[in-house]
């Protein structure tokens, strides 16, 4: 539990530096030992909590040097013999290195201890113990050392039969929900374990403590180490321990107990940071089964998209068991994260063996670093939560480059194309990737047009796969498009060698082709919106904001660098592809 100057009381419970909490004595045990039975308390009641772990005697005038927390520091003042004036800020340096309490005994060295000493150890919590003269150091060493080693002895014995307990449950088939019954039976309190997004995955308790956990946990500032930190504070209805459940590296979440009784004690750690290792086995597990069905699923829908997965009634037979309606009208939306080269058209067969669905080469997963293939992950997991949300009957994969979703196109407006059903999904999936992101990145979206079997769906792939590569070269990163909308950019795109449509531009556009000199790309939006508006010179002036005389001027200049398109068709149309092939980004 946490204290504030108006609440005295023992402070949070120390990290010992192995990273792992250990267990002693509190400094109110510490006097009721039989050795101590004349030591006297005279100053920091408030610090009788402190935790002693380990006792050390005062030898030296730099004792500072040599102590450690949670320490029980016993002297007879003989360093200080000479500098008394040294003891008023003794208690202050002792106590911001942590130690639990000093125990002194009088009379040979020192008379008395001043004041100040006394009021600071007060106004700090600090316990200062006065020994009696008749008791031995080494009497004190071995019997408080023996204890704390007892109680240490204790609390492994019983944190190793709970550890064997749970795992037993594991063993026999139990979840994280048999788990999480069994440690809030053994501690009586309320358990949860939460994901990262503070979504219950198993919880014990009634429903209003479970939210309590889930409040506390969003709320908290206090960040967990590897061995499990422990979260001790009033939050008004009662005390919370957090561990965090690690794997592998990964923060699955957080196994949380509470208590509005505050009945949970610093013994309890041991328990929770036992039960979230459990329940990390527990989740790898899911995770490993979930993989497996993931890429049963993941492979089938490549064998439906590469055209070899059989009839239309073999297909939709199977898809009904993965909860997927292909018996409908459909549209293929394909999402591809941006900044990362996409191989083309001509590298691969999507429909044979090698790739279909964007699937690399042996060894090229292993290629990608570790930032890529997170994005990629957390951009399936966006277009599956936001899919699932609009579509219970859409089927979801990712594969090596993209995720693919079939959607259902009932109600879809053709005139919409990107709106309706697919714009809410592409939002909200935009929205859940762009969470936790330490590194901000987008993703393009291709959608197809709308098939109506089974049969169709590799063609309509083919099409949003063209519709994002597309889309992101004319509008950039995050662009969404539909097929229907690339017209003649689908058959620009169809060009396997960019450089054959370099030499297109330079050859038709000359000089206008370069972006080196602005008067040279002002004439060039001259000669665009000019062939928009079908040589109109009234209209393309009004647009440009020319005088008539002034865009008349153009208009020579621009056919004598590129010949009378003003009365050729033939050139017109040749300039206006290789503006669209300048518009084209990426080539």
């Amino acid at each position: 539990m946490s204290y504030t100057s108006a609440d005295p009381g023992p402070p949070a419970l120390r990290l010992a530096s192995t990273g792992t909490l250990t267990y002693g004595l509190s400094v109110g045990e510490v006097l009721g030992v039989s050795t101590l039975n004349g030591a006297r308390l005279i100053a920091g009641r408030a610090g009788l909590e402190r935790i002693v772990q380990r006792l050390n005697v005062m030898e030296v005038p730099d004792i500072l040097s040599w102590v450690k927390p949670n320490e029980l520091l016993l002297t007879t003042g003989y360093p200080l013999r000479n500098t008394p004036q040294s003891l008023d800020n003794l208690v202050a340096d002792l106590d911001e290195r942590g130690l639990a309490a000093l125990a002194i005994k009088l009379g040979r060295y020192l008379d008395s201890l001043p004041a100040e000493m006394i009021a600071q150890a007060d106004r700090r919590g600090f316990p200062l113990i006065l020994l009696p003269n008749d008791v031995g150091f080494d009497d004190i060493l071995n019997q408080v050392l023996t204890d704390i080693l007892n109680r240490q002895a204790a609390v492994l014995a019983r944190t190793e039969e709970v550890h064997r307990a749970l795992v037993q449950i594991v063993l026999c088939g139990g979840g994280l929900q048999e788990v999480v019954d069994e440690v809030a039976t053994l501690l009586d309190v309320a358990v949860v374990v939460l994901d990262g997004e503070q979504r219950v995955l198993a919880g014990a308790g009634p429903d209003e403590h479970v939210q309590a956990m889930r409040a506390f946990d969003a709320g908290r500032h206090a960040a967990c180490g590897r061995g499990g930190c422990g979260v001790i504070g009033a939050h008004g209805t009662g005390d919370h321990l957090v561990v965090p459940v690690m794997a592998g590296g990964f923060d699955h979440g957080r196994i949380v107990a509470f208590s509005p009784a505050g009945t949970l004690r610093g013994t309890d750690l041991d328990i929770l940071e036992r039960a979230a290792t459990v329940a990390a086995l527990v989740v790898t597990k899911q995770q490993a089964v979930a993989a497996v069905e993931s890429k049963y699923r993941a492979d089938f829908l490549r064998d439906i998209l590469a055209g070899r997965a059989g009839d239309d009634d073999r297909v939709i037979a199977h898809c009904d068991g993965f909860g997927w309606k292909l018996d409908r009208p459909v549209m293929v939306v394909v999402a591809e994260l941006d900044g990362r080269p996409r191989a083309g058209p001509a590298d691969a067969d999507r429909r044979g063996a090698a790739r279909p669905g964007g699937s690399e080469p042996e060894g090229g997963s292993r290629g990608r670093g570790a930032e890529e293939r997170s994005a990629q992950e957390r951009l399936a997991a966006a277009w599956t939560t936001a899919v699932r949300r609009h579509d219970r009957g859409a089927a979801v994969a990712s594969f090596a480059h993209e995720v693919v979703a079939i959607v259902g196109a009932d109600g879809v407006d053709p005139g919409e194309l990107t709106g309706g059903p697919v714009q809410a999904m592409v939002k909200e999936a935009s929205s859940i990737f762009a969470e936790h992101q330490q590194v901000r990145r987008t993703f393009s979206t291709g959608i197809s047009r709308t098939v109506t079997s089974p049969a169709e769906l590799p063609e309509a792939y083919d099409q949003a796969v063209k519709a994002v590569r597309v889309g992101r070269q004319l509008n950039g990163a995050g662009a969404r498009a539909h097929f229907d909308q690339l017209g003649v950019y689908r058959l620009l795109s169809l060009v396997s060698d960019p450089e054959e449509l370099h030499a297109f531009v330079r050859e038709t556009l000359g000089d206008l082709a370069s972006d080196d000199e602005p008067e040279l790309v002002d004439l060039r939006r001259t000669l665009q919106v000019l062939l928009e508006t079908n040589l109109n010179v009234a209209e393309t002036a009004r647009r440009l904001h020319f005088h008539y005389n002034t865009l008349r001027y153009r208009i020579g200049k621009l056919e004598r660098m590129l010949g009378a398109f003003t009365e050729d068709a033939h050139l017109r149309l040749n300039l206006t592809l290789a503006l669209h092939v300048l518009r084209m980004r990426g080539i």
